[in-house]
């Protein structure tokens, strides 16, 4: 009977996707980032015409001019385009993202997709608005690029090409996810996993490891220490604990998770996330009459308590 169930499942989903693949997308991918590096002075008040959002009026021309010919500069531009050279495989990955997002929310419309460089602020992967979305592509360069020397290693580790859908995911994921709060571990774990099985419907695509951002060893210790990280978190009544320190240890971008054991160095960062996720899962398995953006907008602890979940041991 559970195999039939499996099996059905399996068929509706990809019933779904031919749906969803079958939907028209209407954008195109504007390279700024070309454009300015091609652009001579004489060339500004176009650009400021096609591109309006990127120049703001209390920036006088002359700053914008001397960009043109930093030697930086030209360095980002250059690296960028020889990263970026074909863009195809990634505009495929959008165009699939923005045909879920279509098919899962009638009201969707395409934006402007803008790429650029930012000077590798890499805090702002991606900019998303009704209308616009940015992408910086001097933050997608490759985790060993000779540009991010200096970042440390758990945040190089997603300055891949392949992140570049996922963040925006992640972006369209915070218009969605509606929480009445964020006191407690649970609810911040919670908000997080909406958001990772956000991306599960939205670039089912994309494996798991790029959607939370680990590397495959990272998913591997997630995956086999999902029971002992959940005991831990039962053990110490952290679920419902309104304990400051606890976002920082099991939330935040981090180079590992804090649990004050051993296990701790070999443990990737944001192992809460990971666990909300999982959570998530299990309400949505065991609730099929609630559609996914009805749960978006579900409180935490409704999830929780509705989601059966228990971990593998």
């Amino acid at each position: 009977m559970v195999l039939l169930l499996i099996a059905f499942s399996c068929e509706k989903e990809n019933q779904i996707e031919q749906e969803i693949s079958k939907i028209e997308v209407d954008f195109m991918v504007e390279r700024f980032d070309r454009a300015f590096s091609e652009a001579k002075p004489e060339n500004l008040n176009q650009l400021k015409t096609t591109f309006p959002f990127l120049f703001s009026k209390h920036i006088p021309d002359s700053v914008f001019i001397a960009r043109m010919t930093d030697t930086l500069q030209n360095e980002l531009l250059d690296e960028v385009d020889k990263k970026f050279n074909n863009f195809s495989a990634i505009e495929d990955d959008i165009t699939r993202l923005f045909q879920h997002l279509k098919y899962y929310d009638k009201t969707f419309s395409e934006p402007r997709v803008v790429t650029l460089t930012n000077d590798v602020k890499y805090r702002d992967k991606v900019i998303v608005t009704d209308t616009i979305v940015l992408i910086p592509l001097d933050n997608y360069l490759g985790k060993d690029h000779k540009f991010y020397v200096n970042i440390p290693k758990y945040i190089t580790q997603n300055m891949e090409p392949s992140q570049v859908v996922s963040n925006l995911a992640s972006e369209y994921a915070k218009r969605y996810t509606f929480q009445s709060q964020k006191k407690t571990l649970l609810d911040d774990m919670i908000y997080f996993g909406k958001q990772l099985y956000f991306k599960d419907k939205m670039i089912p695509f994309v494996s798991d490891e790029v959607k939370i951002g680990y590397s495959k060893e990272q998913l591997d210790f997630a995956e086999a220490n999902e029971g002992q990280i959940w005991s831990n978190f039962i053990e110490n009544e952290y679920l419902y604990s309104t304990d400051s320190s606890l976002p920082g240890r099991f939330i935040a971008d981090a180079p590992f998770s804090k649990f004050y054991l051993q296990l701790d160095s070999e443990s990737p960062g944001r192992l809460g996330r990971y666990i909300g996720w999982q959570i998530v899962r299990a309400y949505m398995n065991n609730n099929n009459y609630v559609t996914f953006l009805e749960m978006m907008k579900k409180d935490a602890t409704e999830i929780f308590n509705k989601s059966n979940y228990k971990p593998p041991k």
